[in-house]
């Protein structure tokens, strides 16, 4: 895996979950397991045994192999292994960028940007998606042709709460059901994951950025996205949902002419290497207000 920060430094790491997902699903007998895992009845028992009070075991395990400071956290006791992977920081935690002529992250993740093409194709690590495809919609996948699509993917390590990008007038919750492949970049090269894994996203139409469609796509393991609202007027780092236990993505589409994201960002993505950013970070700036 290559990862980057904000700081223009570049790595390689390769952790244990990485290694047992490449040999999940890039041998013979692994693809077969793979098969029955993506299933959503899968997601729904493992939801459900990792809501009850007895997966609490799973806790120190999880933390000795990912330390993690604690003092941020509202609570430090759980009733299950789920209440702690949805655990909640303390305000103040994640500060959100003041500045709204910038563009936020919806939440902890490794970023990467898409440049979307004329013909609305989006490519994900090496591969290609269309708008169409990941929408179910070609009329609206012609609203963002010529811009671009920001892919934040979560790790379990990772937040796993996540807040709205704009401020504005959101539509109902549209739901696309599917399976749920991992997200991880390993699977991304044998299975076309942000077309068949299920996933909801609904549009912010906002005063200064035009309408903002933020997306989260479930993945293995993941029984639930969490998203109360439904049509509401919204508040840039607002809380919108959360994701139950696994790794996760959430994507945001921006339309053309309406941000430039940060140089850092595209020069990361497309030397392929995935851009550790926090919940509230500016990732560029929105185009109307620079005119200003």
């Amino acid at each position: 895996m290559k990862y980057a920060d904000r700081y223009g430094n570049r790595w390689e790491e390769t952790g244990l979950q990485d290694r047992f997902l490449e040999k999940l699903y890039k041998s013979v007998p692994g693809r077969v397991v793979v098969k029955v895992l993506v299933h959503p009845w899968v997601s729904r028992m493992g939801g459900w045994i990792l809501s009850q009070k007895a997966s609490c075991w799973l806790i120190p395990l999880f933390l000795k192999g990912h330390p993690m400071d604690q003092s941020g956290w509202v609570k430090r006791r759980f009733t299950s292994y789920n209440d702690f992977f949805m655990r909640k920081l303390k305000s103040g935690q994640r500060p959100v960028e003041e500045d709204t002529a910038r563009i936020i992250s919806p939440c902890d993740a490794k970023l990467t940007v898409c440049p979307i093409t004329e013909y609305g194709i989006m490519k994900i690590k090496h591969t290609p998606y269309t708008v169409k495809e990941l929408l179910k919609s070609e009329k609206l996948a012609r609203a963002y042709e010529g811009g671009y699509g920001f892919v934040y993917r979560l790790t379990v390590d990772d937040y796993h709460r996540y807040i709205y990008t704009e401020t504005g007038k959101k539509s109902g919750n549209y739901k696309i059901p599917g399976i749920f492949h991992t997200v991880n970049p390993i699977a991304n090269d044998l299975e076309p994951i942000y077309k068949e894994n299920t996933r909801e996203f609904c549009l912010i139409r906002t005063t200064d950025a035009g309408t903002v469609l933020q997306m989260e796509v479930g993945a293995l393991m993941v029984g639930k996205i969490e998203n109360a609202q439904e049509e509401a007027f919204v508040h840039r780092g607002e809380e919108k949902g959360r994701f139950a236990f696994g790794g996760s993505t959430i994507v945001v589409l921006y339309q053309r002419g309406q941000v430039q994201p940060d140089q850092d960002l595209l020069d990361n993505s497309r030397d392929g290497y995935e851009t550790k950013v926090t919940q509230g970070e500016a990732v560029g700036d929105k185009v109307e207000k620079c005119r200003k």
